[in-house]
């Protein structure tokens, strides 16, 4: 099996991700980190050097032609699901799996984040919330495509596990 988490940035799909692997003894794939590998450059790099455009279509390609053995979570990027027939080609693949928070929630969590993301520079306290609500409102129809949808609030390995095996 395969299990695809998709949100919004800082919504816990990584952390989430190696938490459940390991406790599952599963692998584990960031498609982020397999961008930088295929690209040789970290993802605000490549962002800045070659744009969003040419962004999505490498990331495209790299979910699209990544080989996941059997027993797998991938964590996508929070845009992955957003663009050309990705959200499509993960529901035929495995389980896709929302975790879904709240505008005011994402902003603490991102607030607190040392990685760096350069779409959110320059935005703090209301303004934040308001630019990741903007995005939300164009991502979410997306993410509500998944398989399984579950809110971040207070979520554990275990409890996204129960909701994915409940769903198998």
């Amino acid at each position: 099996m395969k299990i695809f988490l998709v949100g919004f940035m800082g919504s816990g799909k990584t952390t989430l991700g190696k938490r459940l692997a390991a406790k599952l003894d599963w692998n584990f794939i960031d498609l982020d980190k397999s961008i930088e590998q295929h690209t040789g450059q970290n993802i605000p790099d490549y962002f800045k050097t070659h744009g969003e455009t040419l962004f999505r279509e490498m990331e495209r390609v790299v979910l699209q032609t990544e080989k996941y053995p059997d027993n797998t979570i991938i964590a996508t990027g929070g845009g992955a699901p957003c663009y050309f027939d990705n959200m499509n080609w993960m529901k035929t693949q495995g389980i896709v799996v929302y975790i879904s928070l709240s505008p005011a929630d994402l902003a603490v969590r991102l607030d607190r984040s040392e990685e760096e993301r350069p779409v959110l520079q320059g935005y703090k306290g209301e303004a934040l919330v308001g630019f990741i609500a903007g995005k939300l409102s164009e991502r979410e129809p997306h993410y509500l495509q998944a398989n399984i949808i579950i809110s971040g609030r207070a979520l554990s390995a275990t409890k996204l596990w129960k909701a994915i095996d409940q769903h198998k």
